[in-house]
């Protein structure tokens, strides 16, 4: 979730590694084959040389500046992954570090929100809506890491969106790639996250915390969570908002017009277009979602309502999920339910979100507690970006992200 309707938006000596887990040597040993993880190269794209700066920056974005302690340099890093099947495939993302002397340096993750170009991901915009936490993050003095995902920024291919499994792999090879280059910079990255995401990015950053507590890393583990306004029952809250009427009208019709085209990319939920989608947009829809269309082409070739985009299949699809997709989305909905996080976790949302209805985080909050661990909500009031709450609750998460991760630090 996020965005999509309103943004659209090397040579250094080894760190020793611990052993992993004994759960996890068969999940490590696969990464290690198949290279994942292994920096394929690493570019300088700006410095904000200055705390002054980086403040000039982080206000022309919308954000805070409260937070600012250092200058920035950040880096545009490539790296081998594994696609939505398992085969190898490259990703990039962009990797910010503060001006500080300090070698060692705490990490943190973010994983972005919605977008629909390549264009719409941290290391393709500089101090924009999607990488201004990262931003934020290094010049309060983290080495902070943000995967672009699978198929945005210069990653080859489709973008497989909310498919938890390929935004874990990326986002954990991205962290793997950030530790090989660091040292070529003068640094090295504590073996604790801290994960944090927005929207898409929220139910990303639970999985990314589920695989780093499970041992998938025999470096990094999980420090702490903080996931902002996320889609995390999927199926079970934010498909039954969206076709009620809940959200704003084209944020519904963006939603279950990617829904339809990225799930049956990778799960074949349709033979042909025609059946979901009411013409013309039957023979539109899917092209712009081809990472090439912008978020103002999005806008401009699709309906203003649902009843309009959606054949009476199409929307009994959505509204009562079976076979591939009913599937799809029991694995989309499990990054509240499957696990119990160890580490410290606080959720984050805005009441009136007109795009990720709050009801995901109640259901996530709720999940936790049944597996024993009693999650603090943050709600973040009555806050606003550019006329949306949604977007609103990654600005003014951002500061109180940014500090809370530092005193979890310090203690």
């Amino acid at each position: 979730m996020a965005a999509v309707c309103c943004v659209l938006l090397l040579g250094a000596p080894a760190v020793a590694t611990a052993a992993a887990p004994p759960a996890a040597d068969a999940r490590v040993q696969q990464h290690e084959q198949r290279g994942r993880g292994t920096l394929v190269s690493a570019e300088k794209l700006y410095t904000l040389a200055t705390p002054q700066a980086v403040s000039t920056e982080l206000g022309a974005a919308g954000f805070d500046d409260d937070t600012v302690r250092h200058g920035v340099v950040a880096y545009r890093l490539i790296y081998r992954t594994v696609d939505a099947y398992g085969q190898p495939t490259t990703a990039s993302g962009l990797f910010v570090l503060p001006l500080t002397s300090e070698g060692r340096l705490r990490t943190v993750s973010f994983a972005h929100g919605t977008g629909s170009h390549k264009d719409d991901s941290p290391s393709m915009q500089r101090a924009r809506f999607v990488s201004a936490p990262v931003i934020a993050h290094a010049a309060a003095g983290a080495a902070a890491v943000a995967p672009d995902y699978l198929g945005m920024g210069k990653g080859p291919g489709l973008h497989p969106w909310m498919d938890i499994d390929s935004e874990t792999t990326a986002s954990l090879d991205m962290l793997r790639a950030a530790r090989a280059f660091a040292p070529r910079t003068g640094h090295v990255l504590e073996r604790e996250v801290m994960v944090t995401g927005f929207s898409q990015g929220a139910s990303a950053a639970l999985g990314l915390g589920r695989a780093l507590q499970a041992g998938e890393d025999r470096w990094f583990g999980l420090g702490a969570l903080a996931p902002v306004s996320g889609a995390y029952d999927f199926g079970g809250a934010e498909l039954p908002a969206l076709l009620a009427g809940r959200l704003e009208p084209k944020s519904s019709v963006l939603y279950a017009a990617y829904t339809l085209v990225a799930f049956n990319r990778l799960h074949h939920l349709y033979d042909s277009p025609g059946e979901v989608f009411r013409a013309p947009y039957d023979s539109t829809v899917e092209a712009l979602f081809d990472g090439a269309h912008t978020g103002e082409q999005l806008m401009r070739g699709t309906p203003g309502a649902l009843d309009e985009l959606l054949t009476e299949h199409g929307r009994t699809l959505l509204a009562q999920p079976t076979g591939p997709l009913a599937e799809a989305l029991r694995a989309t909905d499990a990054v509240c339910t499957d696990w119990t996080p160890r580490a410290p976790v606080r959720l984050y949302m805005a009441r009136g979100d007109e795009q990720a209805v709050t009801d995901n985080t109640e259901h996530c909050r709720t999940a936790l507690l049944r597996n024993g661990v009693d999650v603090p909500v943050v709600d973040l009031g009555d806050v606003d970006y550019h006329g949306s709450r949604h977007l609103g609750s990654n600005v003014a998460a951002t500061s109180s992200i940014v500090r809370w991760f530092g005193e979890l630090r310090r203690r």
